[in-house]
């Protein structure tokens, strides 16, 4: 027979498994865990095996854990996880990808009834159709206001209804129409708020983002610092390029209005003297086309001399 533990043991027990859980890992996902089943988290910490653990508990209990270790081993980079530790929590530990165990973790998602009382996550929608019920259940649709008529002995809704809106608590008439119907309209599994690594806290969106998005961002950041420090007159590395050709400008324009010379502007000043040598590279060009060109006419087949009407032997004027 299994000797039960006593609540201060247990309270040991944990912290020694926190303890050794943050001296292992260095990544952590915080997740919601309203109205998530046990033997859903069961599921979720099989699917999870290996390179993750998903631990739950008084949120009271970690943030002392956290406290305690941080006092003991000197490491305060888990201190941000006890602001985050608010409401219906777990930890979720991995040495893995972030994003894929995230991904791993929202598979696990159940339907739900609406009961009572419940927040809808969702807008709930009543299909229209055939319902299956007897015309005397007729009181539900008429207590929510859809509009229904009876084929073939049943109820049939006629057009599909908005009956309970995002936000707003689940009703005992919409909850018991829902249960008539056998619709489940809500889902619910663990739901990652926070990300936790060394030391940092970001949104899981961040963990969406591609290399292609990150490249976007650096060059829309670049390109934003390069017009300010122009705008200013104040060197930066992202202005340095554009700084230096405005200055080469600046030079050419000085040494074209004037003697001064140096060899690139003298290149300048000569195609300004004579325009036409801007088009001496053209003709070359066009010369070499036509040269290519000449050959295949060559290769063309002298086509036949047509025929006239005197050499067929009849022509279209009498003499």
């Amino acid at each position: 027979m299994a000797i039960k533990r006593t609540k201060a043991e247990k309270k040991i027990a944990y912290d020694k498994k926190l303890c050794s859980l943050l001296d292992e890992y260095t990544k952590v996902l915080i997740a919601l865990a309203d109205n998530v089943g046990s033997k859903q988290l069961q599921d979720i910490r099989r699917g999870l095996r290996g390179d993750s653990v998903v631990l739950m508990g008084k949120n009271t209990l970690i943030r002392r854990c956290i406290k305690v270790y941080a006092e003991k081993t000197g490491n305060h980079t888990f201190d941000p996880l006890m602001d985050l530790l608010v409401g219906n929590v777990g930890l979720i530990f991995t040495k893995g990808d972030l994003k894929e165990v995230r991904e791993e973790v929202a598979k696990y998602k159940v339907g739900a009834p609406a009961r009572v009382g419940l927040i809808a996550p969702v807008d709930v929608v009543v299909p229209p159709g055939n319902t299956g019920l007897d015309p005397s259940q007729t009181s539900f649709f008429q207590v929510l206001n859809i509009p229904t008529k009876i084929n073939k002995g049943t109820v049939e809704i006629i057009t599909p209804v908005e009956l309970i809106k995002k936000g707003d608590k689940v009703g005992s008439s919409e909850s018991a129409l829902l249960a008539k119907l056998g619709i489940r309209p809500f889902s619910y599994g663990l739901q990652v708020t926070n990300v936790y690594e060394d030391g940092s806290v970001f949104s899981p969106e961040v963990l969406d983002l591609t290399e292609e998005d990150l490249i976007e961002k650096f060059a829309t950041g670049v390109s934003m610092v390069a017009s300010l420090s122009l705008a200013l007159s104040y060197p930066t590395l992202a202005a340095a390029p554009h700084m230096f050709i405005n200055g080469y400008k600046n030079v050419l324009a000085v040494a074209v209005e004037t003697d001064y010379s140096y060899p690139h502007a003298d290149e300048i000043k000569e195609y300004l003297k004579d325009p036409s040598k801007f088009a001496v590279a053209a003709p070359v060009a066009v010369a070499d086309s036509g040269a290519a060109a000449a050959p295949k006419e060559e290769e063309k087949a002298p086509e036949p001399a047509e025929e006239s009407d005197e050499e067929m032997g009849f022509s279209l004027f009498d003499d």
